[in-house]
């Protein structure tokens, strides 16, 4: 079955950030508005949408046009000194009533365009939206679900959970930078959540999950299970390939996302 699902409704939106939050040590919330929020086609869970937001030095925030995958073409032809930054992140809320969308960042300093934009976006601040599809989509005959995120999926993570039927069973594991980036999860009573704070700067993110779930974990028996893993591309792949050739989960029940790539720069 595939594993993905995407939106009737793609087309560029234009908001501003009206505020932000300091979740915890490593994480802020923005929250954007704007009348074209009212053409959000809403899907829940980990839906995706791409974020524009404008690079140092330019006043305005030029975007592309196209309502389908063309916009990709559109972005490529535009001058370097008006192209924007172009992230993909999780939906983390939204509030169609007041046309308001909440996005989850993580901190790492100035490390990267995205982590500097959160960290010192003030109201008014422009960005553009184009919203894409989810990735989580269990497989309807699954007893119980594996979900397993780093830091950078920790905020889809949080979303399924919040949205999960109050039935599902399971285990989520969520890595963290630091023990202070622990919080509340409102997860299922079924639901065993378990946090994997790194508390090493040097790590690799990823890798403590990655550690984790190949030498404790064990396939519930005669139970068929769903499993979600989302981060960086190791997190993603290696447990992806344990579970299938080490627990004989069958490929068709693992969604594996691998949001970045440690080492290696997002285009744009």
């Amino acid at each position: 079955m595939p594993r993905h699902k995407s939106p009737t409704r793609r087309r560029m939106l234009r908001a501003a950030v009206s505020r932000t939050e300091c979740t915890s040590p490593s994480f802020v919330t923005l929250t954007v508005q704007g009348p074209d929020l009212a053409d959000f086609d809403p899907m829940g869970f980990d839906q995706a949408c791409r974020l524009f937001f404008r690079r140092d030095g330019q006043r305005e925030l030029a975007m592309p046009t196209a309502s389908h995958n063309g916009w990709l073409a559109q972005f490529m032809l535009m001058r370097s000194a008006t192209r924007p930054w172009v992230r993909l992140y999780t939906v983390r809320a939204f509030r169609p009533e007041e046309c308001e969308l909440d996005i989850e960042f993580v901190l790492h300093g100035d490390a990267g365009p995205a982590s500097a934009f959160a960290s010192r976006a003030r109201p008014g601040d422009p960005v553009g939206l184009f919203p894409e599809g989810i990735g989580y989509v269990p497989t309807p005959t699954a007893q119980s679900q594996l979900l397993v995120a780093d830091e950078s999926a920790v905020p889809a993570l949080l979303s399924i959970l919040e949205q999960a039927p109050a039935d599902l069973t399971g285990d989520a594991y969520l890595e963290v930078p630091t023990g202070d980036d622990i919080r509340p999860v409102p997860a299922p009573a079924g639901v065993t959540v378990h946090w994997l704070p790194r508390d090493d700067h040097s790590a690799i993110p990823g890798r403590l999950a990655l550690q984790t779930l190949t030498s404790s974990w064990k396939l519930p028996p005669e139970q068929r299970i769903y499993c979600w893993v989302a981060g960086e591309s190791g997190l993603a792949t290696g447990l992806r390939r344990h579970l299938v050739k080490e627990q004989g989960v069958p490929k068709s029940d693992v969604s594996f996302l691998g949001y970045w790539k440690h080492g290696k720069s997002s285009p744009g």
